[in-house]
């Protein structure tokens, strides 16, 4: 017996949610879309400098080049002095692709950078395993989310995600991340509740203790 017109629409609805999820894994690292005015990032930074994140499941050291992307990195510099990524959460974490964090436990923090976009940069480096960039919502949208690359994803290059530094030190904890709750954290949620909703909903996940500047060269 042919199916009915419901069963027929019923199976493509299910077809079609399954093939978006076979495809979510390897989504890139966007942010939800904002209609937002590109602003200039406030103040320059070094050259380089180090940045060490105290986590709960170890040190990760990165070394950052303005040289890479000096819109990204003056923002980033920026972030770290005013203690941003202190309690923030790795909310996404897809192995073999990217661990996302940088939306902060304190919603009210994260609502007076949101509306401060970063403009673009040009791809200078490549994103190969251990390399951070920042995630976006399309041309000159960057924020404060940023992903360290898990792998070699060089597809993201021609996407426009310009990687601003490499881990050093602890790419073994980021590969170690709790990642069992995969893309299900709300980023919509974590934006408007922050830390408390993690806690309620997805208490497992690692968090960023302390993210400080630790060394600079001019």
């Amino acid at each position: 017996m042919p199916p009915t017109r419901a069963a027929a629409a019923a199976l493509l609805l299910v077809c079609t949610v399954s093939t978006l999820a076979c495809t979510r894994r390897d989504a890139p690292p966007r942010e939800p879309q904002r209609e937002t005015a590109v602003s200039t990032p406030p103040g320059a930074a070094p050259d380089s400098f180090l940045v060490a994140l105290t986590t709960s499941r170890g040190p990760v050291a990165v070394v950052v080049h303005r040289s890479w992307a000096p819109h990204g990195v003056d923002r980033l510099y920026a972030l770290v002095h005013a203690g941003f990524y202190d309690g923030a959460r790795f909310f996404r974490v897809v192995r073999g692709f990217v661990v996302q964090f940088g939306l902060p436990a304190d919603p009210q923090l994260g609502r007076s950078w949101s509306s401060q976009l970063i403009p673009d940069d040009p791809v200078r480096h490549p994103n190969r395993r251990g390399t951070v960039a920042f995630a976006s919502a399309g041309p000159n949208t960057r924020t404060t989310q940023l992903f360290v690359n898990l792998a070699d994803n060089l597809r993201l290059d021609a996407l426009g995600f310009a990687p601003i530094g490499q881990v050093v030190e602890g790419l073994e904890v980021a590969d170690g991340l709790y990642g069992q709750y995969g893309e299900r954290p709300s980023q919509d949620s974590i934006r408007l509740q922050g830390d408390a909703y993690l806690k309620r909903a997805y208490p497992n996940l690692d968090q960023i203790r302390t993210a400080r500047v630790v060394g600079e060269w001019r």
